[in-house]
């Protein structure tokens, strides 16, 4: 029994292999991401498989915490890795270093990031859609001189709408140099005064579009004032020209049939408008004609003094009811005027006056004297309250030969308050002394 492995040991053998062979410590897979888990640890479980085969990977999380993308399900993903066998359930795994977006990925990655960004800014928004003109003078076409596109748009609009005036602008819709040309051209047709300007251009590649995704592009549409129609790619092709264009074509095509009408539509519609007026304008004379009948066989339209004979004797009646209204009113006002004149008798007003005059009079005399009565009675309080506050005057004093002592800043008022030694100042009528204390002498010690 002895020559029988167990399964660790095996498992351990084959990890050990692994794990020794140079070429596996540092491979470079390139492949599809499938079944993708975050861990709450931070660690990354997921598959990396290709059309034949699938691989296991882990990523830890310091190396998960530095990718410059965050992975999801389907990325096509270039991988630095080493390769090793998980002990636990005896099969090979990789563990990723690095991984990041592969091709088209990033492209697409940088999309939705520059996408996002345009219409957090408000690049997108619906409300700020300009109408696409219903009867347009002058379309502006802006695509590859060449193509299907060209034909496209032109016999499109040829069929539907031959009067409109079609200004092609030649405009390069791949290259390196594609993306300063398109935003030039959209300037240039801004500026001359087209109704509706048309983008486009057949399907590609991302690739192939992805001008019409450059923000420089997107800001050119944006600032436009002319209504723009994208027709970039095909129906399943959205690039963001599409997004923030007035309008948004599925293909070429389908642009030109956008930005004009029908002209058999319009043919049927007139033809049908002309049909709808001719039915009511006949009803109309017929309604008219019917009522003018009416009217006409009316008995005062044979008699027309009838309409204002009646009408005028109504006028002279006013008339002479204004003049009769008139008259009483004035009457009526002198009457009132001559009461008043009987009421106002100037002679007793004069008289009234003069009462009041001397009353006033009068009244000023004793008010006068009761305000000097009061002002002498107050000058004498104020004499006796000045005499008072004479007598009481520390100046008074100090003339009568008193002196003021302080000691410190304190009045000295007892003999109590002063020990030997204390140094006091005396305060006399013209000057003041410093002094020393000699002795004190209570009335209580004696």
């Amino acid at each position: 029994m002895t020559e029988y492995l167990s399964v660790s040991a095996i498992t351990k053998y084959i990890k050990y292999k692994f794990d020794q062979d140079p070429h596996l410590q540092s491979v470079l897979i390139k492949g599809e991401l499938s079944n993708f888990k975050q861990h709450s640890s931070g660690h990354l479980y997921f598959n990396v498989k290709d059309k034949n085969s699938v691989i296991q990977a882990m990523m830890f999380k310091g190396n998960a915490s530095k990718l410059d993308f965050s992975p999801k399900e389907g990325d096509e993903v270039l991988i630095e890795a080493r390769i090793s066998v998980y002990e636990r359930r005896g099969n090979y795994q990789i563990y990723v270093n690095k991984m990041h977006i592969d091709g088209v990925g990033n492209l697409y990655q940088k999309l939705e990031q520059l996408k996002k960004k345009l219409t957090k800014e408000g690049y997108f928004d619906q409300n700020i859609k300009k109408t696409i003109p219903q009867f347009p003078k002058k379309i502006a076409i802006l695509t590859a001189g060449t193509g299907a596109a060209i034909r496209d748009i032109h016999s499109t609009i040829n069929s539907r709408y031959p009067l409109v005036e079609q200004i092609q602008i030649n405009t390069l819709v791949q290259g390196e140099q594609a993306k300063d040309n398109i935003v030039e051209n959209i300037k240039q047709a801004d500026q001359l005064d087209v109704d509706t300007i048309i983008i486009g251009r057949g399907g590609g590649s991302i690739e192939d579009l992805w001008n019409f995704n450059e923000e420089a592009v997107v800001q050119a549409i944006y600032q436009c004032r002319t209504p723009i129609i994208s027709a970039v790619g095909h129906e399943t092709d959205f690039t963001l020209s599409d997004f923030v264009a007035d309008v948004r074509a599925a293909t070429p095509t389908q642009a030109a049939v956008i930005a004009t009408p029908d002209q058999y539509e319009i043919r049927q519609y007139l033809q049908q408008t002309q049909l709808t007026l001719t039915r009511f304008i006949k009803q109309f004379v017929i309604k008219q004609r019917k009522q003018l009948e009416h009217l006409s066989s009316y008995y005062k339209f044979k008699t027309p003094s009838l309409l204002y004979d009646q009408q005028i004797q109504r006028r002279d009646d006013l008339e002479k009811q204004i003049k009769l209204n008139m008259e009483l009113k004035l009457k009526n006002h002198k009457q009132q005027l001559q009461l008043l004149n009987n009421r106002i008798n100037l002679k007793d007003f004069q008289h009234f006056i003069n009462r009041e005059q001397r009353s006033l009079q009068q009244q000023h005399v004793s008010l006068t004297k009761v305000m000097t009565q009061n002002i002498d009675h107050l000058k004498n309080q104020l004499a006796r309250k000045l005499e008072n506050l004479n007598n009481l005057s520390p100046t008074n004093t100090m003339l009568r030969g008193y002196t003021i002592v302080n000691k410190g800043n304190q009045v000295v008022t007892s003999a109590h308050d002063l020990n030997q030694d204390d140094n006091i100042v005396l305060t006399m009528k013209d000057g003041s002394v410093d002094a020393q204390v000699k002795k004190v002498r209570c009335n209580d010690d004696e």
